[in-house]
């Protein structure tokens, strides 16, 4: 029995080797094809902003130096409650101080409000794979090609993201009649 599975292995390595090409020569089924890439295109509708706040520029005007000081707003956007890790987080931890109609990523990098879900999946990271996966959020399209996203910023508020409680709605009527 050891003999046979000894035998059945040098066989398997002799025909795994005489597969592999020689130096300098193509393999026989052809070079190897490259490895998929994740499409980072991900069609998303504008985020919903409330009228009159986008862009951002409007207000702020960049000649003016920006106050990094963390503190409560008195000026303008006291309608912002925020809610989100307040211990740690301020406005400009996500909002860039330098191009006021772009949000920033922890590298610097700077991004478009509608790649905003790239902002959020630093720090919720198993969110965003799922949203990604098409488990949470939600997403329309075809299962197999084109999809549409739904930012998160189309379900949760950015500055507190944790749902309100609802109200339970009552229990839907008996309708009447039928089988007796």
């Amino acid at each position: 029995m050891r003999i046979s599975i000894a035998v059945a292995c040098l066989l398997a390595c002799a025909v795994l080797a005489a597969c592999q090409p020689a130096e300098g020569e193509a393999a026989m089924w052809g070079p190897a094809a490259p490895a998929a890439q994740v499409a980072e295109d991900i069609e998303v509708p504008p985020p919903p902003f409330t009228e009159g706040v986008f862009p951002c520029s409007d207000c702020h005007d960049p000649a003016i130096p920006t106050n990094t000081r963390r503190r409560k707003m008195k000026t303008a956007h006291q309608e912002i409650d925020l809610r989100h890790d307040v211990e740690h987080r301020w406005c400009l931890d996500c909002h860039s101080a330098v191009d006021r109609d772009k949000l920033h990523l922890a590298s610097g990098e700077l991004i478009d409000f509608t790649e905003s879900y790239k902002l959020c999946g630093q720090c919720h990271g198993d969110k965003y794979r799922d949203w990604r996966a098409g488990v949470h959020g939600r997403r329309s399209g075809s299962w197999d090609g084109h999809k549409t996203y739904l930012l998160c910023v189309n379900c949760h508020n950015a500055h507190s993201p944790a749902f309100q409680p609802l109200q339970p709605k009552p229990a839907p009527i008996r309708p009447h009649g039928g089988i007796k």
